[in-house]
């Protein structure tokens, strides 16, 4: 696997070897992220001009873009600078004119000189009741018309990129396109009626109807799922390398989670239990476990990550719980605490805040073992923590937490098991994407004894009503959030929005009864004005977003989102659910600007509908597209060229199945179609793939 593959060279030459692309148009071409002919061919036409020539413009309904043979029958120049130079013609039926603006009537004359024939291909409109092609974009003599294509793809441009550019440079790129040996199973290939990979860029890059340029178009479809394979491919060896790493083998006893279960007031939920039998089947496996814990708010994540700790200790071990922030880690040590006193282990929190001889102390005991859980921030990653026996480490919340630091925790326990537990809940063609090296275990199901929350959508002129329902809540012991939004990128100016707010309801509810959060702050003071809020100090906590992850605050019971129409749905839902913890009722009020655009009510009316945040992840994923979701630049979503994964949603999970299969059977890719498979992770540079097979 040392260097590219033969076949594949002429497609990953200069730009500059492609028809009409000079070094000027390669410099405009970069930045639209195309750097070679491959890339050209990658970027397929997302529209179709039908140029077929007709004989007369009668009957057309205009506007619409026409092809025909005209002959030239006058000029008439502009009376002033850049107005409308006319020319008129006539076709086999009637009389129209072309219209050109700022045009210079030498050229004019000698491309459409009087009394000439020539094939004109444009847009034609009405105007005043005469029938105009302004510019047209195509003028040729009858000889040379061929060169006009019936159908013409249209491709996304960059400034000073025309269209025939675009077209000459695809074509060109096409010419090139070797014959590649088939990486797709040929059983599925047949089913779903695909053509070859040759023949597929063909098609796309001729398409002759609106059809041909739709993501359901066979063309399209194999193209991507080519895309989608290649990614999966490159998961999949990622996961056939992490799972060679030998893991240890825990086996559970049952003995603490039994003591742990006895005492629960309630039965854990189908999920759960499903959850827990997989972690603890993984954790008995010599394999490393490397798995997402995806669960919706509230669905009880806590106890089957904890019984995973348990399983652990119970093999003789110890375990870690880290989480992104000293205030989440806190809550999850006040979490556990009741836990691990009922099945009797020792439990420990480590932070940035531990120092001198308490951090020594603590350090040295879990070098010993006698601390069997750890719930700590990233400070156990320093170099001076060691573990006694460490066997399991769990992740909390994904996205603030890279595959390094997954790295890094893995070294602290050679072979340690993983479990990477997220409360976003995420459609499944994304979490393939996104997680796909992982295992999923999926909570969907909520506790018995959580209650409902209300869900109400309010316009803002409602204002003083809801700072009356705040004050009620307040008067009877309970507290509230109040989310401002980040409305401007600039953080100044949210920081007046969410000032100004918490100003205007301590003028009305009263000094000290209004706490404020917001990004700007110093770490110190965000974690005091929290720790007043959950200790019941202040009432009301206005807060930017600061707050969605995580916080546990049983006593609020009232959810303000100010102009929760420009939120994302996903975000809506995490908030919401930081009320509804306790056993009293709790109330969402969304309130919106008006007027409300057609989206935006769609939206806040889904939330209102449902509390399943898988259903309002895929809602949101129809609705504002996959890079949105997740803000690809930080999400480690990779960019497809041509799979869209709102759209082609279930070629996702068929490109997993089927690259884990052919690594399954075909570990080295060695055989015919493994060797075509390289040639695909080639083509679609996957260098990291590639690494991981030639190190492999």
């Amino acid at each position: 696997m040392s260097g590219r593959p033969e076949p594949l060279y002429p497609l990953f030459a200069g730009l500059e070897t492609l028809d009409g692309v000079g070094p000027k148009t390669a410099q405009l071409l970069a930045a639209l992220d195309i750097e070679t002919p491959r890339d050209v061919l990658f970027s397929l036409p997302y529209a179709v001009v039908d140029r077929r020539r007709r004989d007369t413009i009668k009957g057309a309904d205009l506007p619409s873009t026409l092809t025909v043979e005209i002959t030239v029958d006058s000029h008439r120049p502009s009376r002033n600078r850049g107005g409308a130079y006319r020319i008129h013609v006539h076709d086999a039926q009637m009389d129209f004119q072309l219209v050109f603006f700022h045009a210079r009537s030498d050229y004019l004359n000698r491309v459409l000189p009087q009394g000439a024939v020539r094939v004109v291909s444009g847009k034609l409109e009405l105007f005043d009741g005469m029938a105009q092609m302004v510019h047209p974009d195509h003028i040729l003599p009858v000889g040379e018309a061929g060169d006009i294509p019936e159908f013409e793809p249209v491709y996304h441009l960059t400034q000073g990129v025309t269209q025939k550019t675009a077209y000459k440079a695809a074509q060109s790129a096409l010419a090139r396109a070797p014959e590649l040996a088939e990486w797709i199973d040929l059983a599925h290939l047949e089913r779903e009626g695909w053509p070859d990979w040759t023949m597929a860029m063909e098609a796309a890059h001729h398409p002759s109807s609106l059809d041909d340029v739709s993501p359901f178009s066979p063309a399209r479809m194999r193209l991507a799922y080519d895309e989608l394979m290649a990614h999966q491919m490159t998961l999949a060896l990622a996961r056939q390398r992490e799972r060679k790493t030998r893991g240890v083998i825990s086996v559970a006893t049952g003995e603490l989670q039994s003591r742990v279960l006895s005492k629960l007031p309630y039965r854990p939920t189908g999920a759960q239990a499903r959850a827990i039998e997989e972690i603890a089947a993984d954790m008995a496996s010599s394999q490393r476990m490397n798995r997402l814990l995806q669960g919706d708010v509230g669905a009880g994540k806590t106890l089957v990550a904890f019984m995973a700790l348990l399983v652990a200790v119970e093999a003789g071990g110890q375990g870690v719980m880290m989480a992104p922030t000293e205030i989440l880690a806190r809550q999850h040590l006040e979490a556990l605490q009741p836990l691990a006193e009922d099945a009797g282990v020792v439990l420990e929190l480590l932070t940035g805040r531990d120092k001198g001889a308490e951090r020594r102390a603590k350090l040295a005991a879990l070098e010993r073992g006698d601390i069997q859980i750890l719930v700590g921030t990233h400070a156990v990653f320093q170099a001076d923590v060691a573990f006694n026996d460490l066997r399991l480490a769990i992740i909390d919340e994904q996205h603030r937490f890279g595959v390094r630091q997954r790295m890094e925790l893995a070294k602290k326990g050679v072979g340690a098991d993983v479990l990477v537990m997220t409360a976003t809940p995420i459609p499944r063609s994304l979490s393939l994407a996104q997680y796909g090296d992982m295992d999923v275990s999926i909570l969907d199901e909520k506790p018995p004894g959580r209650k409902p929350i209300k869900t109400a959508v309010i316009s803002t002129d409602k204002m003083d009503a809801v700072v009356g329902r705040l004050r009620e809540a307040i008067d009877e012991g309970r507290q509230c959030y109040w989310v401002c939004p980040l409305v401007d990128e600039s953080e100044l100016v949210d920081l007046t929005a969410a000032e100004e707010r918490f100003k205007r309801l301590r003028a009305i509810l009263g000094e000290g009864v209004v706490g404020l959060v917001h990004g700007q702050m110093p770490p110190a003071d965000k974690d005091a004005a929290m720790a007043a809020f959950q200790a019941g100090e202040t009432k009301v906590l206005v807060a930017t977003t600061v707050i969605e992850v995580g916080v546990n605050v049983p006593n609020a019971t009232i959810m303000v989102i100010e102009r929760a129409e420009i939120f994302g749905l996903a975000q809506l839902h995490q908030l919401r659910g930081r009320v509804g913890r306790g056993d009293a009722d709790s109330t969402c009020l969304l309130m919106y600007q008006a007027p409300l655009s057609e989206t935006g009510r769609k939206r806040l009316e889904v939330l209102r509908e449902t509390e399943d945040g898988f259903r309002i992840a895929e809602t949101d994923l129809q609705m504002r597209g996959a890079g949105d979701l997740i803000g690809t630049a930080q999400s480690g979503l990779p960019r497809f060229r041509i799979a869209d994964l709102e759209r082609q949603a279930s070629l996702m999970a068929v490109a997993q199945s089927d690259a884990r299969a052919l690594l399954a059977s075909d570990p080295d890719l060695s055989t015919e179609r493994g060797q075509a498979a390289r040639v695909l992770l080639w083509l679609m540079k996957q260098d990291q793939a590639i690494r991981l097979i030639s190190v492999g």
